[in-house]
C-alpha cells in the first residue's frame, strides 16, 4: 500500500500507472486508443461493456491483453443457440465419495468475454445478467460470490 501526502500526489501516481498500463496494452492493440480507454473505465468504475461489431475486430485479442496485463484471471464463453445457463453458471455433480460438489463454470474468473451474445436464448442472458448485477451466481439454492473483480465484456455480431 502507497502512502500519499496529499490527494494531488495520489492523482499523479494513479496518471502514472494509467500511462503505463495504456502504453502495454498498446504493445499489442495498435490504433484502438479510444475503445482501450472506453474498456478500462468501465473496468475500474465496476462496470460492464457491450462491443459491437463484426466479427475479427480484435475484440477477443483486446480482452484476453487487458486481463494479463492487469494480472487477472480471464475467461471467454461463445454464446450459441443451445447454450444453458448451467453451463456458464456451473454445475453440482456427484462425486467419488457419493457427495454433490459444485463445480464453478466459465463465469468464476475476473474478466469474461462473452462473445456474440445475442445468439444465446434468454435464461442463459438472463443468468449471465444475475452474475452481472449481483456479482453471484445461484445454483441448486445455493448462491456462490464471484471473484472480485469482476468484469463482463460482451460482443454483439450486428449482422
Amino acid at each position: 500500500m502507497m502512502n500519499f501526502k496529499n490527494d494531488a500526489e495520489a492523482v499523479n501516481a494513479l496518471g502514472v500507472k494509467y500511462k503505463a498500463l495504456t502504453t502495454e496494452i498498446g504493445k499489442v492493440i495498435v490504433g484502438q486508443h479510444e475503445v482501450v480507454e472506453d474498456v478500462l473505465i468501465c473496468i475500474f468504475s465496476k462496470g460492464h461493456c457491450l462491443l459491437v461489431g463484426v466479427p475479427g475486430l480484435a475484440k477477443t485479442l483486446l480482452v484476453n491483453t487487458i486481463s494479463a496485463t492487469l494480472g487477472l484471471h480471464y475467461s471467454r464463453i461463445q454464446f450459441t443457440p443451445d447454450l444453458m445457463p448451467s453451463d456458464i453458471i456451473g454445475t453440482e455433480i456427484l462425486d467419488e465419495s457419493r457427495q454433490f460438489k459444485f463445480v464453478k463454470g466459465p463465469l468464476f474468473a475476473n474478466i469474461v468475454l462473452a462473445d456474440e451474445i445475442n445468439r444465446t436464448p434468454p435464461k442463459t442472458q438472463a443468468a449471465l445478467l444475475e452474475a452481472m448485477q449481483e456479482r453471484s451466481v445461484t445454483a441448486a439454492g445455493n448462491k456462490y460470490e464471484l471473484a472480485k473483480p469482476f468484469f463482463v465484456l460482451a460482443t454483439q455480431n450486428p449482422i
